[in-house]
């Protein structure tokens, strides 16, 4: 017998508790005008896993030993995953000739360079980054390692497959395209060259123990990503980028995003292209309070 779509609303108390446990979870806050976002959004979950009610959604999401998959699934649900190749021009424009250059001098013993995205969404981004890198060829022998990461395990699933369709390539100049692309059903494929130096990976920006794994980094981008989270999200992420950074390393956000009242812990660089955020080479200051 097929088990009927609940008609039971989201109660006050449900909406509380669920966005609750999503926001311990990852920082996402849905405040009291998302609650009919909520309610329709994840009515057909319940269904889905033969549940009477929220209450018990509620429990699924608490105990259930598939509940990190679930959490995955609605945040896909309930979130926007917009991107495409070369987002914000003139920010790649300071990357590429104004950050690697002075990355290249500092970093001549070591010759590793390696640059986070996170929040990386369907992956256009480390993969616009790998493109710019080896279109100026000016790392030669060095190690690239770039790191493209997300909670949703859907996007993550789309970025390693690594074929777009039109609406991906809205910004991107047709030698890119001719290059690092080939025709594939659906769309076009990215290279193997640009692959090679992308690593994509499913990450809980507020999964302590997977940051740690990640290792230190010289470049972070996380674009238009804090912008959904509350004051208390903001400050335990961009703590973590900055321990995760190098000394002299680079934070860059969208540009509907501060750090102001945030952290005093980076500077703000006035580059010719763009305003940047750069961790000091001797590291003073502190996440704000």
């Amino acid at each position: 017998m097929l088990f009927s779509q609940p008609e039971q609303q989201l109660s006050e108390e449900e909406f509380r508790l669920i966005r609750d446990l999503i926001y311990n979870h990852c920082g996402l806050f849905f405040d009291s005008d998302n609650k009919y976002l909520l309610d329709r959004r994840l009515l057909p979950r319940l269904a889905l896993h033969s549940l009477s009610g929220f209450r018990d959604y509620y429990q699924f999401l608490k105990y259930d030993r598939k509940k990190d998959e679930e959490i995955s699934d609605i945040l896909d649900i309930l979130t926007t995953n917009e991107t495409y190749f070369f987002r914000e021009s003139f920010q790649l424009d300071a990357f590429t000739d104004e950050i690697l250059p002075e990355l290249k001098s500092l970093k001549q013993k070591d010759r590793t360079l390696r640059i986070w995205s996170a929040g990386c969404s369907t992956g256009e981004e480390p993969y616009t980054i790998a493109m710019l890198m080896l279109e100026k060829n000016c790392f030669p022998g060095w190690r690239i390692e770039i790191v493209g990461s997300d909670i949703s395990h859907r996007v993550v699933q789309v970025a390693r497959k690594g074929i777009y369709g039109k609406s991906s390539f809205r910004s991107t100049d047709q030698r890119y395209l001719e290059r690092f692309f080939t025709e594939a059903p659906g769309g076009y494929r990215i290279c193997d060259e640009v692959r090679e130096l992308v690593t994509i990976s499913q990450m809980n920006l507020f999964d302590a123990n997977r940051l740690a794994l990640l290792g230190k980094m010289d470049v972070i981008f996380c674009r238009n990503v804090i912008i959904y989270f509350d004051q208390g999200s903001k400050k335990k992420v961009i703590e973590s980028f900055y321990n995760t950074l190098r000394p002299a390393g680079y934070l860059l956000l969208g540009h509907s995003e501060s750090l102001m009242n945030v952290s005093t812990a980076f500077a703000l660089r006035h580059l010719k292209s763009d305003m940047v955020y750069q961790k000091s080479a001797v590291p003073t200051g502190g996440v704000a309070k």
